[in-house]
């Protein structure tokens, strides 16, 4: 039994992983978009998507992962995920992928204003274009200061994953509970915990060490 509860588990680990590194691939850059426009001089701009973060980060992610997967069906009439799982997990990526992008993008834009305005102005005096001065001068120093809270963001996004499971995302504790129905038998759920810890804490000891590598800004 042991066995075949941790082949079930690593199936379901493995949906956990995918949905987890391909969130990352596309928030990451996407916040960094959403903080460009969050910090836009135009408001037309600036205004809109202060407020779609602002929804965003002011509602649950389960509730924008029915709404994501069950709101074009409903309102719309059309089923744009289709019921296959494929379609699921698609669902599920976008809803995770824009949560954490505008997350992200309040990280940027508080480690781009702790940048002491000096060093703009300097970079200006040198004959530095805005784009050599945020790449050269600003985005070494941005990394070092986002670091901590963009590692906490990804650590709590490998606990979030198993919301997922709500539009039947078949990811690692689904696998888990699944037994529970099928044996009567509760363990295996406990034991979905021991991959989360195991993956959590490699996630720590990894950004442990890109910040040592950064320690020499101080």
């Amino acid at each position: 039994m042991f066995f075949t509860v941790t082949s079930s588990l690593l199936v379901g680990f493995l949906e956990t992983l995918k949905l987890f590194f391909l969130t990352q691939v596309f928030a990451l850059p996407l916040g960094l978009l959403i903080c460009f426009g969050s910090m836009s001089k135009a408001k037309i701009i600036r205004y809109p998507i202060r407020f779609i973060i602002w929804v965003v980060r002011g509602t649950p992610l389960m509730l924008q992962l029915l709404i994501i997967y069950y709101g074009p069906g409903i309102f719309l009439g059309v089923n744009v995920w289709g019921s296959e799982t494929s379609g699921r997990f698609i669902a599920a990526l976008v809803a995770f992928v824009f949560n954490y992008a505008c997350y992200f993008s309040e990280i940027y834009r508080g480690g781009i204003q702790s940048i002491p305005v000096g060093q703009y102005e300097a970079g200006k005096v040198l004959g530095m274009t805005d784009k050599q001065i945020f790449f050269k001068v600003i985005l070494l120093q941005l990394v070092k200061r986002i670091v901590p809270p963009i590692s906490n963001e990804i650590i709590t996004l490998v606990k979030d994953t198993s919301l997922a499971r709500v539009i039947a995302v078949y990811e690692i504790i689904w696998n888990g509970q699944a037994f529970i129905k099928s044996n009567g038998i509760i363990w295996p759920l406990f034991y979905t915990g021991a991959f989360y810890l195991i993956f959590s804490g490699l996630l720590t000891v990894l950004f442990d060490r890109i910040e040592k590598k950064l320690s020499y800004f101080r």
